[in-house]
This record gives structure tokens, C-alpha cells and sequence, in this order.
């Protein structure tokens, strides 16, 4: 069992503005951070989830705490000291974290992941979706990693030992590639937002 970080307190920028917070955006008929938090609150091998939030995005910390969902506020400004905020709150070896734009994300891709994560070998797991699987739902990637000569598109779900990550201790990457959809969209821009719902 592993404890589940999901990441809500970015500014959203690329979303532009449109008076909604993006986990607030509604997809399917309920906002993508009920998507999210309900595929990995219901993943078999995930025992606590804990949502960071922040002053960007007050609506999605009304709604999570409406809802019973356990939040923590960070600054919303820096990556990684809102990680290193959330972490130190937290109290397992291991952290599973995801972004909260993964609206298509199943509980069963989240208990896959973490079977593939061996904690006696590894220090962290990136999952990563094959770049002509990304291209196939309509989304163009921004960015792109070469693993054996083949190009790979971040899905933004991670395992990291949290108290290396505390230390700030460099953390030795193993990845979990798939060809899975439901990795494959990431919600940043209207036109992604447009192509999620979509599947529903």
C-alpha cells in the first residue's frame, strides 16, 4: 500500500482564463479533480490520498473539503517546495504523486504502476505513454524524452522516495512505459480540455 499525493495548486496559465480554476473544469458532468481523486482513491494498492492546493485554487479546496477529501495548502509557486510541503506531512517510504489534469486516468493503470515499482530496487518510477499514442487522441507534445531510440511523452505520474525527495537527495529514475490512452491526456490548454471530453 502506498500513500498518493495529487497535485492541484498550479496557476493553469495555459489554460487561460476563463473564471474557472482548471481541476474545476467540468468533463463528463463533474470537474476533472473528482476524476482524478476518484480513480486513485479507489486504486486497490493507494491507503491515503492528500490533495495540495493553494490561493489559486480556493474553489478546488472548497469542493475537496465539501467533500471529505483531505487537503494541504502550499504556495502554488514552486514545484517543488509545494512537493516538499506535502511531504513532510506525509509519512510512508514511498509517495505515489499525479498531476490533477489526468482526467481519463483508470484506478487499475494506478495499481499497474505501482506492481511495476520494486521498493527494494528503486528510488523513483516515471510513467511515461509512447509518442505516437499521445499524437493519436489529437494532442501535439510539447516536450518528449528518447528511451531505447523511441520517443516518450510524460504522463505526469510518479513514485518518489519521500524522504530522499526531503533530503534533497538525487533520485535514480526507472519508467513504466505504456501505450495506455487514459495516460495520454493531459488537460493544459482549451484544446486539450476540449478533446477530454470528448471521451465522455
Amino acid at each position: 500500500m502506498m500513500e498518493a499525493l495529487i497535485n492541484a495548486g498550479g496557476k493553469g496559465t495555459r489554460m487561460g482564463f476563463s473564471g474557472i480554476e482548471k481541476p474545476m473544469q467540468i468533463i463528463g458532468g463533474i470537474p476533472v479533480i473528482a476524476r482524478i481523486v476518484g480513480a486513485v482513491s479507489t486504486a486497490k494498492k493507494i491507503s491515503r490520498v492528500l490533495v495540495s492546493v493553494s490561493s489559486n485554487t480556493k474553489d478546488t479546496k472548497r469542493y475537496l473539503e465539501d467533500h471529505g477529501i483531505e487537503t494541504i495548502e502550499t504556495s502554488g509557486d514552486d514545484f517543488m517546495n509545494d512537493l516538499h510541503t506535502a511531504f513532510s506531512v506525509m509519512s510512508g517510504k514511498f509517495v505515489f504523486t499525479s498531476p490533477s489534469d489526468l482526467p481519463l486516468l483508470k484506478n487499475y493503470t494506478v495499481d499497474a504502476f505501482i506492481r511495476f515499482f520494486d521498493e527494494d530496487s528503486m528510488e523513483s518510477a516515471i510513467a511515461v505513454v509512447d509518442k505516437e499514442t499521445v499524437v493519436s487522441t489529437g494532442i501535439a507534445p510539447s516536450y518528449t524524452i528518447k528511451i531505447d531510440d523511441k520517443e516518450w511523452v510524460l504522463s505526469g505520474l510518479c513514485i518518489m522516495d519521500r524522504e530522499k525527495t526531503l533530503n534533497d537527495v538525487y533520485l535514480n529514475e526507472s519508467y513504466f512505459m505504456t501505450d495506455w490512452p487514459d495516460l495520454a491526456v493531459n488537460v493544459n490548454t482549451q484544446h486539450e480540455l476540449d478533446l477530454a471530453r470528448g471521451f465522455y
